[in-house]
């Protein structure tokens, strides 16, 4: 049986880009704030001086406008500058986007190894102890929220054993080990709670995925054949089940780009997440717009991606 798709929307993508873009741009334009309110505040900024700063921003152009030339400059590879820190966007992200991804992107990496063998043992081993014990703290990872967990491990970790520091230290840069040690300790806690949520919920969809194709017809036929347990499980079963996991797990990635917004907050990280609350907190436009318009091309890229994958784990299909 062989299974023809159009699933990959190559064609559209920049099409549904260039949609996104424009949506985002018309909500933040007429959201209310203002990037000028920091110079209201400030007697010794006059009315004229702001008056010409919002003309050298381009302020009082109409947000059509604002948006015809945001694009003409994203296609010089030009993201703006920051309305607040008057530095360059990409900039400000290039800054931020280490510590994302040491503690964000690690935590997601550590979630997708752990979880992927958890379920696929949970499903095997249906209501056994093993099946009871990884189901209920699936349950409690992705049930409990992310601010509960941080701040249950920085009173138990931090305030009462002192085994870790609560406070991200952003200034330190690893030279030697000891700087290593230090590196690790104080990311054992953020990575913790990302990584307890996201095993959570991705345990559970390996598990659910499992279960779905292990009663299969091509599963008993593989044991008929006389293929060794671990071979239908590996090469058959879990070929198959991960199939709708790719789609989660590809999905998941663009928002290692922008961050954890709630456990940066927590744990004082200067990684995007908290970035972007800035930035909205001071109508910072042009930073406000890169981070979303870029999440939405992680997003598009990731889809097709996954779409390629899909066709690897079942040779049924074919993209016409």
């Amino acid at each position: 049986m062989l299974i023809i798709s159009d699933a990959v929307p190559r064609e559209i993508a920049v099409p549904t880009l260039l949609g996104i873009s424009l949506v985002i741009f018309a909500i933040l334009a007429l959201a209310p704030g203002d990037p000028m309110a920091q110079f209201a505040a400030d007697p010794s900024v006059p009315p004229e001086v702001r008056e010409q700063i919002r003309e050298s921003l381009g302020l009082n152009d109409p947000w059509h406008v604002r948006y015809g030339k945001w694009l003409l400059a994203l296609a010089r590879g030009d993201w703006g500058f920051s309305f607040a820190s008057r530095v360059p966007v990409i900039t400000l992200i290039m800054q931020r986007l280490p510590q994302t991804l040491s503690v964000v992107g690690v935590a997601y990496l550590i979630s997708v190894l752990i979880a992927i063998p958890i379920g696929v043992l949970s499903a095997v081993k249906q209501y056994s102890l093993f099946d009871q014990v990884a189901t209920t703290f699936a349950f409690i990872g992705f049930s409990v929220p992310t601010f509960f967990t941080g701040l249950l491990l920085i009173l138990i970790f931090s305030v009462n054993l002192r085994w870790f520091p609560f406070i991200y230290d952003s200034t330190l840069r690893v030279t030697d080990w000891d700087s290593f040690v230090r590196q690790v300790r104080q990311s054992v806690m953020p990575i913790t709670v990302l990584a307890l949520f996201q095993t959570g919920a991705l345990t559970r969809f390996v598990r659910a995925s499992m279960l779905e194709n292990l009663p299969m017809d091509y599963t008993r036929t593989a044991r008929a054949k006389g293929l060794s347990e671990w071979d239908v499980i590996t090469r058959h079963v879990l070929r198959n089940s991960l199939i709708p996991v790719v789609t989660l797990i590809a999905l998941g990635v663009p928002t290692i780009f922008t961050g954890a917004i709630v456990t940066e907050q927590i744990f004082r990280i200067p990684g995007i997440g908290e970035l972007l609350i800035r930035s909205i907190q001071n109508s910072d436009t042009p930073v406000i717009m890169a981070i979303t318009f870029i999440f939405a091309v992680l997003v598009v890229i990731f889809n097709l991606i996954a779409d390629v994958i899909y066709g690897v784990l079942d040779p049924r299909i074919r993209y016409s």
